[in-house]
């Protein structure tokens, strides 16, 4: 199939359920907190009172580690790049390992000192007001793309539907922030379900369905392939077979996404939002449930091209697919379905980095006060106004670059985070040395690649395309052994001797 497929129009079936789906997601979010507000205080808006189960904890985690990243994002990727996109798969299933390690023991000490955020625990550890700082506005920068990656995925729906222009974006904008502010942590809690057994149906259809379509999944990979050289001659390897060169990237992209998932503010007020250390465990042993699903989904990037859609946008393709081979309702649900499996983690997502700015940024007159609960509350719009503003800012080629930008920062508190639990005699200094190199280098990097995660190294008359992340994370960590053994040897020098 090389021919590009006529894709429909939506029809009004398609915007009735998705108004339906929509609007009711956002009303029991809204509503969610009512029954709680007689326990004042932010915990209970921003954790939920730490106080959720087996079951919500895991919607709650696979609800803002699986997103419009997930839905958007990686088809987009695997559309443009082929089996590249698929780096996304590896990755999931490195991190569960780690989860069930290192994030019992960070719960534990959370909820010990009454900790709610990475930097609570940094600070405690290293008696540091500088490393506390560092850590908490480098989680606040880290997730700020990433809520604009979720304001894309919603903003790609609506456009799908119909709405022009930058129309979409502002409802978008005001959805969220509406959700998030009347329900707090509850909101995303008690809509997690929704959002995931929707998004189940949905991509259980597509997996089922689309390739029936298309005459199985052999007939599928080869109308792939070939569509992709059609498409973009020379530009893209063999569908579903990695092209020369992309071994490397591939492998050390898996590799610093997952060291990244859970040192996002998101995903540990996840984990810090359990009832006790065995629930995350047990979340850690059913997660994987989520890589299945996932790579069921970076096929519609794959089938996208076997349907003989041909788009500029790439982070159009999962909409486009579902408006050609559906029915204008089932479309209109599923578009239903990736929206709202945007809102809600995007939720959590704005909640995490309000923790950071109320509990570590701001001071503790403000944080501690009545008023607390309210100066979250506008702390997490405010976040959400500067994600609306990378959005229109950044304007990356995909929107998955969002999301690694993110990666990039976050990655570089992980020295004092995780490796600073372990006795190796890490300082504060040394950490804080390392830190500020990393970010910088990181950064320059990335921006200077136009936004690309990949790096490319020239070594010994040889190319190699490594994670920018994982370049700028290994500065840092030899930047951070180094002070501290040296700042170590100093203090430990009496005076008057060399």
């Amino acid at each position: 199939m090389t021919a590009a497929t006529i894709v429909p129009s939506p029809g009004p079936a398609a915007i009735a359920v998705f108004l339906l789906f929509f609007g009711v997601t956002i009303l029991l979010g809204a509503s969610a907190s009512r029954r709680k507000r007689h326990r004042a205080g932010d915990e209970e808006w921003s954790l939920g009172g730490r106080s959720f189960g087996t079951w919500v904890t895991w919607f709650l985690v696979g609800g803002d580690f699986y997103t419009a990243y997930t839905v958007i994002a990686v088809p987009a990727l695997v559309y443009a790049t082929g089996a590249y996109g698929f780096f996304a798969l590896p990755y999931t299933i490195i991190v569960y390992p780690f989860v069930y390690a290192v994030m019992p023991v960070l719960w534990r000490i959370a909820k010990a000192g009454g900790h709610a955020t990475a930097a609570d625990i940094v600070r405690a550890r290293f008696a540091s007001i500088p490393l506390e700082w560092v850590v908490a506005a480098t989680g606040l920068l880290a997730v700020i793309p990433y809520i604009a990656l979720q304001l894309v995925g919603i903003r790609t729906v609506l456009a799908a539907l119909g709405l022009p222009g930058e129309i979409p974006l502002l409802a978008a904008f005001l959805s969220l922030a509406a959700y998030t502010w009347f329900g707090g942590l509850h909101a995303p809690a008690k809509t997690a379900f929704l959002k995931d057994v929707m998004i189940y149906i949905a991509v259980i259809a597509a997996v089922t369905v689309i390739p029936r379509h298309l005459g199985g999944y052999g007939a599928m990979f080869a109308n792939a392939a070939a569509h992709m050289h059609t498409a973009k001659p020379g530009s893209v390897p063999a569908g579903h077979v990695l092209g020369t060169g992309q071994s490397i990237p591939y492998a050390t992209l898996a590799l610093s996404s997952a060291l990244a998932a859970f040192l996002y503010p998101h995903t540990l007020t996840g984990v810090l939002a359990a009832r006790d250390a065995e629930t995350i465990r047990r979340n850690a042993v059913m997660l994987p449930a989520y890589t299945l699903l996932l790579g069921l989904i970076a096929m519609l990037g794959l089938m996208a091209h076997a349907a003989g859609i041909v788009t500029t946008h790439p982070n159009a393709v999962v909409p486009l697919l579902f408006l050609t081979i559906f029915p204008g309702w089932f479309a209109g649900f599923a578009f239903a379905a990736i929206a709202i499996g945007a809102l809600v983690p995007a939720a959590v997502m704005a909640i995490g980095a309000a923790n950071l700015v109320t509990r570590n940024l701001l001071p503790a007159r403000l944080s501690a006060s009545d008023g607390g609960d309210r100066v979250a509350r506008i702390a997490a719009l405010l976040v959400k106004l500067a994600a609306l503003g990378c959005v229109l800012l950044l304007a990356p080629q995909f929107a998955i670059d969002l999301q690694l930008l993110g990666g990039v920062w976050i990655l570089q508190t992980l020295p004092a985070l995780v490796l600073g639990l372990l006795p190796i005699g890490l300082s504060s200094t040394g950490l804080l040395a390392g830190w500020a190199v990393g970010m910088a280098a990181g950064s320059w990097i990335v921006f200077a690649d136009g936004l690309k995660p990949v790096h490319a190294l020239h070594l010994a008359g040889h190319t190699v395309g490594l994670s920018t992340g994982l370049l700028a994370l290994v500065l840092n960590v030899v930047v951070a052994l180094v002070v501290s053994r040296l700042s170590s040897t100093r203090t430990s020098t009496p005076p008057g001797t060399t």
